[in-house]
């Protein structure tokens, strides 16, 4: 069974990020025939200047393979080199109503937050068919957000098909129920747009004042505390056995410590769970070379199934001749 997923090149990883998607899409290579490429084609209707998106991209390699993506069991590469995705783009245009892409609540979205109308983030989703239907994955795995650019894909890849024959694989996406909501330091979900992410990465003492930040109740230090809706436990059962877990919540409902002890631990807990991660990824931010040679590797692996789809699309659309 063939994995398919797009990773927006986009700063700093957090927790949420890490148990929302990223270690569902390393658990996924042990099983699957996982291709994952940085988005950094989309990453432009973004608005990021281009060192400031080839800085995001080094990054965003550079943490993925920290954090268990493996070349020698995914594929693994950078959007823009395979260029063949550009050609399809604009053989789908062809195929997608004008109608459908005014639909798509992505679109909508992102201008009533103000963002600048323009033709890449209108397009979006043609090139998101391009992504998917190049590859011919069987599962898309994605966020509820991204469903409709699925079914975007599903509907060109069908229109497209009833007129040349069975081209594409028609894709089904996959929404993980299981993946846990990790709370931000508010309460909220985490995410960038609302300010409250721990970081995956960087300085500890950085790290610990952030989680110092994180809200709770106010009950004094000998009474017993709830956990259940506790922000903190809530993270910390995250990087947990379930013994630990136990421990934590005897802690809670025991007294005589004060949810200021609870997040030094959390600090602790979270430091020690990435450190191998911490560790790799020194490696790699020494060894930027080796991150391009994997990335020029699996583009070749890219490229060895995107080139023979391209030609049989060209010969089906009259392009080769």
């Amino acid at each position: 069974m063939r994995l398919l997923t797009g990773i927006q090149p986009s700063g700093d990883l957090h927790i949420g990020n890490y148990f929302g998607s990223i270690k569902q899409m390393i658990d996924a290579q042990q099983s699957s025939d996982t291709f994952a490429f940085i988005a950094n084609y989309h990453a432009m209707s973004s608005g990021n200047g281009g060192k400031k998106l080839a800085q995001l991209t080094m990054q965003t390699a550079t943490d993925f393979l920290s954090l268990g993506i493996d070349p020698d069991k995914s594929t693994f590469w950078v959007q823009s080199d395979s260029k063949e995705v550009l050609e399809l783009y604009w053989i789908l245009s062809a195929f997608t109503p004008m109608g459908l892409l005014e639909r798509a609540h992505s679109y909508k979205d992102k201008i009533a937050k103000g963002i600048s109308a323009n033709h890449s983030l209108f397009s979006y989703p043609v090139l998101m068919a391009a992504d998917i239907l190049l590859y011919s994955p069987d599962i898309v795995p994605v966020g509820k957000d991204q469903i409709q650019h699925v079914e975007i894909a599903r509907d060109i890849a069908v229109k497209f098909n009833n007129e040349y024959g069975d081209i594409f694989k028609i894709p089904e996406f996959k929404i993980e129920e299981n993946v846990a909501t990790v709370p931000g330091t508010d309460g909220q979900k985490m995410s960038k747009s609302y300010g409250n992410t721990v970081n995956i990465f960087g300085e500890e003492k950085k790290q610990l004042k952030t989680i110092k930040k994180i809200i709770t109740e106010n009950v004094a230090m000998e009474e017993p505390k709830e956990y259940v809706n506790c922000n903190v436990y809530n993270m910390a059962k995250l990087f947990l056995d379930h013994t630990q877990l136990e421990d934590l919540q005897n802690r809670y409902v025991c007294g005589g410590e004060g949810h200021g002890h609870f997040k030094l631990y959390l600090g602790e807990v979270m430091w020690e769970y990435f450190r191998p991660y911490r560790e790799k990824r020194e490696y790699y931010i020494n060894n930027q070379n080796e991150v391009r040679d994997i990335l020029n590797s699996g583009a070749q692996k890219a490229r060895d199934v995107t080139q023979p789809m391209m030609e049989k699309i060209r010969t089906a659309t009259g392009i080769s001749y």
